[in-house]
């Protein structure tokens, strides 16, 4: 497995319960900036065998990323169930509920 693969279970691992993070601040404290996307490979691929909390995983914007109505409505319920609140426009509000481990293990990168 590679490094980077490493860090980006390990760091979705500790998401807390009630709290969230993005696509790219995981690549980020991973060591790969811009690997926003590959955060959404490894979650897809790899979410079942690790029992990542893949739920607590949103984009940028602190809205569900995921497409598919059915999905969708699991993560959102299962956010709403650790008490993570959405807005009016469906979005989280990432200023209370985004999760910063920089500040807790900033031996990640």
């Amino acid at each position: 497995m590679q490094p980077f693969t490493e860090k980006v279970i390990t760091i979705i691992q500790n998401i807390p319960e009630g709290n969230v993070m993005t696509y790219g601040q995981i690549a980020k404290l991973a060591g790969s900036p811009r690997g926003a996307r590959q955060v959404v490979r490894i979650l897809h691929s790899m979410s079942e065998k690790y029992h990542l909390p893949w739920h607590r995983v949103v984009n940028s914007k602190g809205l569900i990323g995921i497409k598919d109505d059915e999905h969708f409505h699991v993560q959102k319920l299962s956010l709403q169930s650790e008490g993570v609140e959405f807005m009016m426009n469906g979005s989280i509000n990432l200023s209370e509920f985004q999760f910063h481990p920089e500040i807790v293990y900033e031996d990640y990168t």
